[in-house]
C-alpha cells in the first residue's frame, strides 16, 4: 500500500503537533509540504519538521497531484474556502474545529465533499481520547443503562490574547463546541434546544466583542436526555477537562485534572501536578485522530466524525451564542 502524502496548511502549535504525529506515529503516511500565509513561518516549520518543501502559495498544494490529503489548521474564517479548494482538487481533508464559520458555509462544504468523492474529518479530538472512547464503549454495552445526563467541564488556564478573541467566534463556538460534540457522541442523540448564560469575570476586554470568559449551556436532547456544559477561560490552576455521564443504572466519570500518577505527601498535606495545557491533555487523542484519518483514506471508508458532525455541532454552538445574546431558549 502506497504512502498517503499529506500537506499541512497552518503552522501554529497544533499544526506542528499534527505534522509530527504523521511523520513519527502514523504508518503509511508522510508530510511532504508545509504551507503558511507567511513564507518565513512555513520555512521555519519545515526546518523544524525536517521537511524540504514549504510555500505560502496554496495553489502549489492544491495543484500538486502527488499530494493526497491536506491538514487544515488555520483561522476559522479560512476553513470553508480551503475545504472547497481541497475537495475540488480531489484531496482528502482533515480540518480543525469548527468546520466553518456559518451553517450556510457548512452546507456548501458538505455538498462539495460529497460531489468530489473525498473524505473530510473534523478535529474533535475528545472522540479519540482513551477515557472518552472507553466511556462510549461502556454506554453502548449498557453498563449504566440509558444515558440521561452529561456534565461537561472545559476550563482553559487563561484567555487567549485579544487578537485571537476578536475573531474566534466567541466562547460558545471556539471553546464549548468540543463539549457540545462530545455530548452528542456520548448521549447518542441530537440536540433539541439550548439555553446559555455567561459573564465576564476576569477579562474585561471581552465585553467589546460580546464575548464572555465564563459560561454555562443547558442542552435538551430529543430522547429527553440533558447536558450541562461549563466553559471557562479562568482556570488559573491548570487545564481542566472532565465529564460525567449519568444513566438509569449507574454513572461514568471521565478524565481528571491530575497530570502524573503521583501524589506528593508532605508537611501535613498532599497534592499532585495539574495538567498544564490542551496539548498535554490530549496528546494521545491527537495521535489517534490522525491515525484514524489516514486509515480511512487507505481503507476507503468515511471518518467516524465528518463534515456532517461538524455542521451539527456548529449548529449547537451558534444556537448557544444566540441564546446567550437573546437571553432565551433557542430551538434547533
Amino acid at each position: 500500500m502506497k504512502k498517503v502524502r499529506c500537506a499541512v496548511i497552518g503552522v501554529g502549535r497544533l499544526g506542528i503537533v499534527h505534522a509530527k504525529n504523521i511523520e513519527t506515529g502514523v504508518k503509511g503516511a508522510e508530510v511532504v509540504a508545509v504551507a503558511a500565509s507567511r513564507i518565513e513561518s512555513a520555512k521555519r516549520a519545515a526546518e523544524e519538521l525536517g521537511i524540504s518543501r514549504w510555500t505560502n502559495d496554496l495553489k502549489e498544494i492544491f495543484e500538486d497531484e502527488n499530494i493526497d490529503a491536506v491538514i487544515i489548521v488555520t483561522p476559522t474564517n479560512t476553513h470553508a474556502d480551503l475545504i472547497i479548494q481541497a475537495a475540488r482538487s480531489k484531496k482528502h481533508i482533515f480540518v480543525d474545529k469548527p468546520v466553518t464559520e456559518t451553517l450556510e458555509q457548512a452546507s456548501e462544504v458538505i455538498k462539495e465533499v460529497k460531489e468530489n468523492g473525498v473524505y473530510c474529518q473534523v478535529g474533535f479530538m475528545r472522540r479519540f481520547d482513551p477515557a472518552y472512547v472507553t466511556a462510549k464503549s461502556r454506554i453502548v454495552n449498557g453498563d449504566i443503562g440509558q444515558p440521561l445526563y452529561f456534565k461537561g467541564i472545559s476550563r482553559d488556564p487563561g484567555s487567549p490574547p485579544e487578537s485571537f478573541i476578536k475573531t474566534s467566534g466567541g466562547i460558545f463556538i471556539d471553546l464549548n463546541i468540543h463539549e457540545y460534540d462530545i455530548a452528542r457522541f456520548l448521549i447518542g442523540d441530537e440536540v433539541k434546544s439550548v439555553q446559555s448564560f455567561g459573564e465576564v469575570l476576569v477579562h474585561p476586554f471581552m465585553k467589546k466583542y460580546e464575548d464572555v470568559d465564563q459560561s454555562i449551556s443547558v442542552l435538551n436532547f430529543h430522547n429527553k436526555g440533558v447536558a450541562q456544559i461549563e466553559g471557562s477561560r479562568n482556570s488559573s490552576f491548570g487545564y481542566d477537562v472532565r465529564g460525567e455521564v449519568v444513566g438509569t443504572e449507574g454513572s461514568i466519570q471521565i478524565g481528571s485534572l491530575q497530570h502524573h500518577n503521583n501524589i506528593i505527601l508532605q508537611d501535613n498535606k498532599s497534592y499532585h501536578d495539574n495538567i498544564p495545557d490542551f496539548i498535554t491533555k490530549f496528546e494521545d487523542a491527537f495521535l489517534e485522530e490522525v491515525k484514524h484519518f489516514i486509515e480511512c483514506i487507505q481503507n476507503q471508508v468515511k471518518p467516524t466524525v465528518d463534515e456532517v458532525d461538524g455542521k451539527k455541532s456548529l449548529e449547537v454552538s451558534i444556537a448557544a451564542t444566540e441564546s446567550f445574546k437573546k437571553q432565551e431558549i433557542v430551538y434547533l
